[in-house]
């Protein structure tokens, strides 16, 4: 079976042209003209939405094909991208395709964006089949590495430096989820003792969550621009009031209040090119004014999500910002400027400097409540093979150096840069927990809840997205790190929601975010459903 990797990988440079096509690019003729043929779209689905999405969204590390930086370029400079590829960036040359298939995905990539519609006689995309014997034949995973198939709650995990294998053991894979509907009988798997309800239903984009101090959760819809406000949670674990806070923003992700406390003044969003502030006052459904800008951040590319952080003394504001790319120097790389960091501002937006940096893509970060530490979820890079590089979740040292993009994972060089910048080996920072490569470990937070029993005071839960760059996927679950009341890892996590997986091809759930509720529980963020799953304890 022939498996297609990818149309488009993370997006590397800033430049004139389309990573970096010739001039002579733009001159080449699309036969199609604009104009989709009846089999454009099922050419697409079979071939490019196993890792851009069925719509083209993206995934994980995968960037969006209905927007960005695909619309500015030519129909002859896509074509050439397509036909040359960028190993540096995870994406092989698909030369070998006919040239007239080639033409195809361009022409269907221009409707993502709604500018040509798609015929109707389109078939549909395929089903998911049965296929838990074919999984049963996969190669099984050498530990400590794991996959969908072995994903179990109550499983503990550690993966040290000394079990990493060497770069390009094996190739680079391209193996995106198709979304399915949840089968009849599935249901998110937790340990004894917890069980899981669906919280919400038949949201839009459902990413980011967080509590705010009176108790409301507010959640950002990245794709639809609105940040959407549940307020508690009724007999039956359903919301009692929901309304959209904000809306018409572009692609908010990180959320917070300040200044920290009981009695914020302000809702802090991330877009993707700004933080931006809202008036806010305990109880509030719907903004109370529109948005103040507060500070520019880099804008939108590969990794478009910003998360938000306070101080606890309320004096700093610190941002994510991931990189442009998979692997792109950013010594000669203008669009890393200010990426791959975590920026430290004032929180008017003043006063910004690089708090840490070569951090490829921190998503989701936190404050530690004992230790008053930051602490970040990260994606890291890919293309190196199926367990390199792993995602990783560390707190984060004020001028720390991770890696990115010319070492990783305690001082092992990138080969696509060898020999750069050998005076940073030394300062490599290994991170406290080393995660499944390509899990796209995603929002995280410190469980301060009352619900749990008492050795889950202070642990780390956080949501794993899934995979796209691995032969045989990993992550579709919440992980839980134990910090055994200490305020500190010993590396070791341990699987505790699962069950998303149908088989694999296809996933039914992916989740974004978690947050604690007020009475102890957990909801977590499922893209994929969209939903949220509210995880109780219940044994007594």
């Amino acid at each position: 079976m022939l498996v297609i990797f990818s149309v488009f990988s993370s997006v590397g440079a800033q430049n004139a042209n389309f990573h970096n096509a010739p001039a002579s690019a733009k001159q080449l003729k699309n036969p199609f003209d604009h104009q989709p043929p009846a089999d454009a779209k099922s050419f697409f689905h079979a071939r490019c939405s196993i890792c851009h999405g069925e719509n083209g969204e993206g995934m994980g590390n995968v960037p969006s094909l209905a927007k960005g930086r695909v619309d500015s370029a030519s129909d002859g400079e896509v074509f050439w991208y397509i036909t040359q590829g960028d190993a540096n960036n995870g994406m092989p040359s698909w030369a070998g395709l006919p040239e007239e298939d080639r033409w195809k995905i361009v022409t269907y990539l221009r409707t993502l964006s709604g500018s040509k519609a798609v015929p109707a006689s389109t078939p549909a995309p395929e089903q998911p089949a049965n296929t838990s014997a074919a999984d049963a034949e996969l190669p099984a995973p050498q530990p400590p590495f794991t996959d969908f198939r072995f994903e179990k709650p109550g499983t503990f995990r550690k993966i040290t430096l000394n079990d990493l294998p060497a770069p390009f053991v094996t190739p680079s894979a391209g193996n995106g989820p198709k979304l399915a509907p949840r089968p009849e009988g599935a249901w998110p798997q937790v340990p004894a003792g917890f069980k899981v309800e669906l919280y919400a239903s038949g949201l839009g984009d459902p990413r980011l969550i967080r509590t705010a101090p009176n108790g409301d959760f507010f959640v950002a819809e990245s794709h639809t621009g609105d940040i959407r406000v549940f307020r508690g949670i009724t007999a039956d674990g359903k919301p009692q009031a929901m309304e959209i806070f904000a809306e018409g923003l572009r692609r908010p992700f990180g959320i917070n209040f300040y200044p920290p406390g009981p009695n914020p003044q302000w809702v802090y969003v991330g877009n993707t090119d700004a933080i931006v502030r809202f008036p806010y006052q305990n109880g509030d459904l719907k903004a109370r004014g529109p948005a103040e800008h507060i500070a520019n951040v880099p804008a939108e590319a590969s990794h478009w999500t910003r998360d938000i952080q306070f101080t606890p003394d309320a004096k700093k504001m610190f941002v994510s910002v991931g990189s442009a790319s998979n692997v792109d120097d950013p010594d000669t790389t203008p669009a890393e400027k200010n990426r791959a960091d975590i920026l430290e501002f004032n929180p008017d937006g003043s006063g910004m400097r690089v708090y840490a940096y070569g951090i490829r893509n921190c998503v989701g970060m936190a404050i530690q409540p004992k230790t008053n530490e930051l602490w970040c979820s990260v994606n890291e890079r890919d293309a190196l093979g199926d367990n390199l590089v792993p995602d990783y979740i560390t707190h984060v040292q004020d001028g720390g150096f991770y890696g990115w993009p010319w070492w990783y994972m305690g001082g092992s060089q990138d080969p696509r840069h060898q020999g750069k910048r050998p005076e940073l080996k030394d300062k490599v920072i290994t991170p406290d927990v080393i995660l499944q490569p390509h899990n796209a470990s995603l929002e995280m937070t410190f469980y301060d809840g009352k619900q749990f029993p008492a050795e889950y005071q202070g642990d780390i839960f956080a949501s794993e997205h899934g995979s796209w760059n691995r032969s045989v996927r990993v992550g579709y679950e919440l992980i839980r790190v134990p910090l055994h009341q200490k305020g500190h890892a010993t590396g070791e996590y341990e699987d505790f929601m699962t069950g998303f997986v149908v088989d694999s091809g296809h996933v039914w759930g992916r989740p974004v975010g978690v947050t604690v509720a007020p009475d102890g529980s957990l909801l977590v963020t499922d893209d994929g459903s969209k939903s949220i799953w509210r995880i109780s304890y219940t044994a007594k």
